[in-house]
């Protein structure tokens, strides 16, 4: 559903960003360790890596969250270290250091707020593949239970019955589904030329 989409997403977005922000600011051992995890991860699909682990958590809303969120983080965190990181090197934040203020304040009151722009961008994209992936394991029966409204089991309920002259049962799910992907990729699309300084005039 939208809704497990929407908060795979916003948990994935919490996550990423704060192990994102924490390794550009401390740098160091703590960024090799926190981003050679996050590069692990990345060389597997998200498909695959969702796949196992609703397998192995089962069926139900929260283990399906845990799932995409799982897959999903590691896209915001790499996002977030690259924009930090080019922050952390700025004289403004270097400015920052030098008054005794706390780390925290540091990373989430003068960093964090200049990376937002293409992180805003990323978010759109997640969700929509959040959805594509929640449908996905859905019509593959490891997603939500069948008490819970999914594109994905309509999709997988009407698949029998593609022959027999009742197509509409899948194919509208099927056509409400990529519609709702490619208009969330729009706005994403919209999103990032507005934040773009080069297509401005």
């Amino acid at each position: 559903s939208i809704q497990v989409s929407i908060t795979s997403g916003v948990i994935a977005f919490t996550i990423g960003t704060t192990l994102g922000s924490v390794a550009a600011y401390f740098g160091g051992r703590i960024e090799s360790l926190i981003m050679r995890i996050i590069d692990l991860q990345l060389s597997f699909p998200a498909i695959l890596l969702a796949l196992v682990l609703a397998a192995l958590l089962g069926q139900g809303k929260w283990p399906l969250i845990t799932a995409l969120v799982t897959a999903q983080y590691a896209y915001f965190a790499r996002t977030t270290h690259g924009a930090a990181a080019t922050e952390r090197s700025k004289d403004y934040i270097e400015a920052a250091l030098s008054t005794p203020l706390p780390a925290a304040r540091v990373v989430f009151r003068h960093i964090l707020p200049n990376c937002l722009p293409p992180l805003i961008v990323v978010a759109t994209v997640q969700i929509a593949n959040a959805i594509a992936l929640e449908a996905t394991l859905s019509f593959l029966g490891l997603g939500l239970p069948v008490t819970e409204p999914s594109l994905g089991m309509l999709i997988a309920n009407g698949f029998q019955y593609l022959l027999s002259g009742r197509y509409w049962i899948s194919i509208y799910p099927g056509v409400a589904l990529i519609v709702l992907i490619v208009a969330i990729n729009l706005v994403g699309d919209q999103i990032r030329d507005q934040l773009n300084p080069r297509l401005k005039r």
